[in-house]
């Protein structure tokens, strides 16, 4: 695949109190994807779908395995909006594979106190794409401390998918979710923010499906 640069900076290491959130870059906000049209035609599609526009500021790297993203919560989720959809537009059967992480220890320094923790309230709003997706979700929260209970946290936020409609069903080391694309990024993204306001290093991973031709969900499943 040809790389896509953009200009990189290393982020500094966060140095913040409990009342001054860090920029993304000292925190750590970031996402790395790989986009897997199924057809000859791949690279094409993969360039086409990258090319999208992105936000002022967003920092965008690919190399021949996958795409570094990094920027605020609602840029980087938008834009990974927009490049699956752009793929997904095809028609083709595209496979997405995100990876997003925030917070320390791990991409940076962690200067942030014990027990601090910082996290935007949602996500700005991602117009319905009109593309129907599904996914196999998993959560991570990282860094809960000694007497953390990183599992309450991982219920509400399948409590969370539930009540928006795009919780399908568990299954193995994963929550199956089904909707329009943008509903289900968005809560993936979300459920990150939400569990990031307690804990100070969360990931999340997702494989995205589009235009499968074995799709096994319905919403007899739900």
């Amino acid at each position: 695949m040809p790389e896509v640069t953009s200009p990189t900076t290393s982020p500094a290491p966060a140095t913040t109190t409990a009342d001054a959130a860090p920029a993304p870059g000292e925190y750590g906000v970031g996402a790395r994807f790989t986009l897997l049209p199924l057809t000859d035609r791949f690279v094409e599609v993969i360039t086409d779908a990258l090319a999208v526009d992105r936000p002022a500021g967003l920092e965008v790297v690919t190399d021949d395995v996958s795409t570094f993203v990094r920027g605020t919560e609602s840029d980087v989720v938008g834009y990974l909006t927009a490049v699956i959809a752009r793929a997904g537009r095809t028609g083709v059967h595209t496979v997405a594979q995100v990876l997003l992480s925030r917070g320390c220890p791990g991409e940076v320094a962690c200067e942030v106190a014990d027990g601090v923790a910082f996290a935007p309230e949602r996500l700005a709003p991602i117009p319905a794409t009109g593309l129907r997706a599904a996914a196999h979700w998993s959560l991570y929260p990282l860094h809960d401390g000694p007497d953390g209970d990183h599992m309450s946290a991982i219920y509400a936020a399948i409590d969370d998918a539930r009540e928006r409609g795009t919780l399908t069903r568990s299954e193995h080391f994963a929550t199956r979710l089904d909707g329009d694309l943008a509903d289900v990024l968005t809560t993936i993204g979300d459920a990150w923010l939400t569990v990031g306001r307690s804990v100070r290093h969360v990931a999340t991973h997702a494989t995205i499906s589009l235009n499968s031709p074995s799709n096994s969900s319905a919403a007899g499943d739900r």
